[in-house]
């Protein structure tokens, strides 16, 4: 069983001087997920090497066993400081794909003609396909062989307006994605802001918010068995 993890390159929070990146939990938990399970991971983002952690998933109040484990663990974090280009990997040397959010994918991946045609490969190939928190947003671009939004009339979530109320940054992000797959036919569904929700709709799976990275990546594994 091989997994593809693709993470953004993009630390920019928009033009608020601060810096963003993918959120640590989303990552971590997956891929000790995956690990465990047995799962061979391949790491790769746009620019490929280091990509950027949000450092504000990786303060005391982020923190979590998964968090915690890659702390302590070297292999974990010369594998993320490696991350192959994301040009190079192609969807037949995998069996699925999982997409880790943080604000930085909404940027960079979002936007990326190779994570588009990677992840349209993908369901083309009839494989699962899972995104967390911000990364569903990258599916805004992502379309089927006839041209029409993929998330359209499927089941879908994403980090929910609400959520992106509550931290502040509505008129930061370049888009919301609760809007995206509302105004592109998505059956979009929301739980409690920051509780566990995972929607899984044939092999497309997506998950809410950071507490659904588990959750989604246990679906991935579900779908895979």
């Amino acid at each position: 069983m091989k997994i593809l993890m693709v993470l953004t390159s993009h630390d920019a929070l928009g033009s608020t001087g601060e810096k963003t990146g993918f959120w640590l939990e989303e990552f971590a938990a997956p891929y000790y997920a995956f690990l465990d399970a047995g799962a061979e991971v391949t790491l790769a983002s746009p620019k490929g090497g280091q990509p950027p952690i949000d450092p504000k998933s990786d303060a005391p109040d982020a923190q979590t066993d998964a968090t915690r484990r890659f702390a302590t663990d070297p292999a974990a974090q010369a594998a993320l400081a490696r991350t192959l280009p994301l040009a190079t990997v192609t969807h037949d040397a995998f069996d699925g794909v999982f997409y880790p959010g943080g604000h930085g994918p909404l940027w960079d991946l979002a936007q990326s003609r190779t994570s588009i045609a990677l992840i349209e490969a993908f369901v083309a190939a009839h494989k699962p396909t899972a995104f967390v928190c911000h990364a569903p947003g990258v599916l805004r671009h992502v379309t089927t062989t006839d041209g029409r939004p993929l998330v359209a009339g499927r089941k879908v979530t994403g980090f929910s307006n609400s959520e992106e109320a509550g931290v502040g940054l509505t008129d930061v992000v370049p888009f919301l994605i609760e809007d995206v797959f509302t105004g592109q036919g998505g059956d979009y569904e929301k739980g409690a802001d920051w509780a566990p929700h995972v929607v899984v709709d044939g092999q497309l799976i997506t998950g809410q918010n950071p507490a659904s990275s588990a959750p989604a990546a246990e679906a991935l594994l579900a779908s895979l068995a």
